[in-house]
């Protein structure tokens, strides 16, 4: 009995250190785990301003004058036309996700504003316009550097410092000229092509509905009313900075 225990213990003494061995080989064996470090996460700015150079491109077709007492020059006979003015022009936009956006246009354009038709040659005079445009845009993000969007809203078009001509043709002149401040519906077609993550390049083209009233006066007697559409198509193209 006793040599079977003696034998017994001799054979457990014999494996451990070969078990202790393997143990040890294995942890080797076993790679050490791994760990990555997660690149900091920037917070979104949804901030977005553009400075553009913008074209005011009036198109005056179907503007009415009604002349008092003067059948020969009032509509259809008679129209007017408005210049065009390049001005320049600063936008700021607020992202409220990825695709949906705010634009704000802020800048101020003057024109000129003579007759056509029966009043061609006839120097009416000039107005100021400050025509803030605020549009709700559509982005499409995925098209690399490309940014295409869509946009749609409404502008408050205010007119100041407006002017008769006073100057006179075949004995008519314009002594004094009022435009009516007018809301006008906008829409707008546009892209950014970003450089990198901050800066880019901008165009963008929106078509304006703008006719408001206006009064007129010809030689302090003659009353003149009528609607100036000026529907004007804005195109411009500048730079882009997004924070």
């Amino acid at each position: 009995m006793k040599a079977r225990t003696v034998l017994a213990m001799a054979s457990v003494l014999a494996l451990a250190p070969p078990l202790a061995s393997n143990s040890a080989r294995s942890a080797d064996l076993d790679p050490a785990p791994v760990y990555y470090k997660a690149p900091p996460i920037e917070p979104r700015n949804p901030w977005m301003i553009r400075l553009r150079v913008l074209g005011v491109l009036p198109d005056t077709a179907g503007s009415s004058v009604n002349v008092s007492g003067t059948p020969s020059l009032s509509s259809p006979r008679s129209g007017l036309s408005i210049s065009d003015q390049v001005i320049p022009e600063l936008d700021i936009t607020y992202f409220f996700t990825n695709n949906l956006a705010a634009e704000l246009i802020l800048g101020v354009t003057s024109h000129h504003i003579s007759g056509n038709g029966a009043l061609t040659g006839l120097d009416i005079g000039k107005t100021w316009l400050l025509p803030p445009t605020l549009t709700l845009q559509y982005h499409f993000p995925d098209f690399g550097p490309l940014k295409p969007y869509l946009g749609a809203g409404i502008n408050y078009t205010v007119f100041f410092n407006q002017s008769a001509a006073n100057t006179s043709l075949a004995g008519l002149a314009v002594t004094d000229l009022h435009l009516r401040n007018q809301f006008g519906a906008v829409i707008q077609f546009g892209f950014d092509y970003m450089l990198d993550r901050h800066w880019g390049l901008n165009f963008d083209v929106k078509k304006l509905w703008l006719r408001p009233e206006y009064s007129a006066t010809i030689n302090n007697a003659i009353g003149v009313t009528g609607r100036a559409n000026i529907d004007p198509w804005l195109v411009s193209g500048g730079v882009a900075y997004k924070f």
